[in-house]
């Protein structure tokens, strides 16, 4: 199971919600200083109402303290609580000079003459002043009754804050429900504004990955107008398409003169063979007109002339066969090699390069036999250009499991390492151009590619560089023999 990661979001995601998660922060930090604001002032004026309603209660309950008037207390006390209804008052004690209670207004839970109950005073604060409870329902205030700088008694009072405690609930969910409407606003603003600036990036990326498989196209030409750094980057991808395009036409336009270059040479050789025989051929069309009338003079002429012209026939059917265009796909005969051997016997002539030819093939084998001919005949070329006159150039092909290996070792200096590292990595773009580095390397590279095979380069035991191709064998269907 793939790993939940927010690294792998797009960014169309990340910063929407970057933006709730800070509004979510920023929202928790105001409403807490918001209701923390709201409590401190309605604590601040429940105090002073408290003390207001102290202070009224005080003047009226010292003359009854003074006279030791139950009644008179509990008169007060009625009185005060209809007079503070907005102070919302549920519970007045009073205690005298002795500490025990005078009145209530409660009789019934604080009686009169008993102390005052250990788990009442807990509500109140130590020496008096004012307390909220922990939910904020109750506030408890309470006064010592001074009269001539002497203490006549004591006050305890406590009022119901619910309403206050609702009014901050209340508050809070509006801030909640505030909150949460702009951030979702701005979550979505952010989907779209963001979803916007990297539209063009994304437009970017699909054609970056789309040249991973495919040729680069470039993107709408409305977008290379954008401004600002979207717009220099779309350029810039622009003019790195157009010299892709450019580099790409100038490495076809290479293999096409590459492929030229080798056909020249090859049709210099097919010349030189074909010139050879003719000499012959003439000279036996000059022992017919003078000696036709003989029968085994005749027999035999017209013997030599049909080899010389066999031999011409089929060097001009191995060139044709092995640069035409197209054509049909068939499989490698033995015959195909032998081809081979014959169009690179001028170059090894001219050269006195000696050609040791090993080939364990006894049947067809199904691989393109034009590529591989084309690819093979390349690779020969290249041997005896890097090999020196008088020296050895070998050959060597044969069927290993599934695989086709052939082999090409030259006597040269070595395979220059820019041409090793563009035949053996596909991933190389650029094509040497030294001389050095032979012809047609790009097309071979072109050809095994397409075969789905491999090259690697060794060192040969005759001291130059050995080429070994391995080509997979493909389905017999793919490649039907034709005779």
């Amino acid at each position: 199971m793939a790993r939940f990661a927010a690294s792998s979001w797009p960014l169309t995601v990340k910063v929407p919600t970057l933006v709730a998660l800070l509004m979510v922060a920023v929202s928790i930090l105001v409403s807490q200083q918001v209701l923390g604001r709201l409590q401190a002032t309605q604590e601040k004026h429940l105090r002073e109402l408290g003390n207001a309603y102290l202070d009224g209660l005080s003047s009226s309950l010292i003359p009854a303290l003074l006279r030791h008037d139950v009644w008179e207390t509990f008169d007060t006390i009625d009185r005060a609580k209809g007079m503070y209804r907005g102070l919302a008052p549920d519970g007045t004690i009073v205690l005298d000079a002795q500490a025990r209670v005078l009145a209530a207004s409660d009789p019934r839970a604080v009686p009169t003459g008993i102390a005052l109950p250990a788990d009442v005073a807990a509500r109140f604060p130590a020496g008096g002043g004012f307390l909220a409870n922990e939910d904020g329902s109750r506030a408890y205030l309470s006064r010592d009754l001074v009269y001539q700088d002497r203490t006549v008694g004591s006050v305890y009072a406590s009022f119901d804050t619910a309403h206050l405690a609702a009014e901050r609930r209340e508050v809070l969910l509006a801030l909640i429900a505030s909150n949460a409407v702009i951030t979702l606003v701005l979550a979505i603003l952010g989907y779209l504004v963001v979803t916007r600036m990297v539209r063009p990036m994304r437009i970017l990326g699909d054609h970056l990955q789309r040249s991973a498989v495919s040729d680069m196209s470039p993107v709408a030409p409305e977008l290379l107008a954008a401004r600002g750094e979207t717009g220099r980057l779309l350029r810039s991808y622009g003019r790195l398409v157009d010299a892709v395009r450019e580099r790409e036409e100038l490495a076809r336009r290479l293999a096409e003169e590459q492929r030229l270059a080798s056909l020249g040479r090859l049709a210099s050789g097919m010349a030189h063979e074909i010139n050879n025989p003719l000499g012959g051929l003439f000279n036996s069309l000059d022992t017919l007109k003078r000696h036709g009338d003989k029968p085994l003079v005749r027999k035999a002429t017209i013997a030599l002339l049909e080899r010389g012209l066999g031999g011409i026939r089929d060097v001009v059917k191995t060139a044709l066969v092995s640069y035409r265009a197209g054509g049909e796909c068939r499989a490698l005969l033995p015959a195909d090699l032998d081809d081979l051997r014959l169009l690179m016997r001028s170059e090894t002539q001219r050269r006195a390069i000696t050609l040791g030819w090993t080939s364990e093939l006894a049947a067809s084998v199904p691989v393109d036999a034009t590529k591989i001919r084309q690819a093979l005949l390349n690779l020969l070329l290249n041997a005896c250009a890097a090999s020196p006159n008088g020296s050895v150039v070998l050959f060597a092909a044969r069927r290993a499991g599934t695989v086709l290996v052939a082999s090409i070792d030259d006597s040269g200096d070595g395979l220059p390492p820019e041409a090793a590292q563009f035949l053996t990595s596909p991933d190389e773009p650029r094509s040497p151009r030294e001389p050095q580095a032979g012809l047609g390397l790009w097309l071979v590279r072109r050809l095994v590619a397409e075969m789905r095979g491999e090259i690697a380069i060794e060192t040969s035991t005759l001291g130059g560089t050995r080429i070994v191709l391995r080509v997979p064998l493909q389905q017999q269907e793919a490649l039907p023999h034709v005779a």
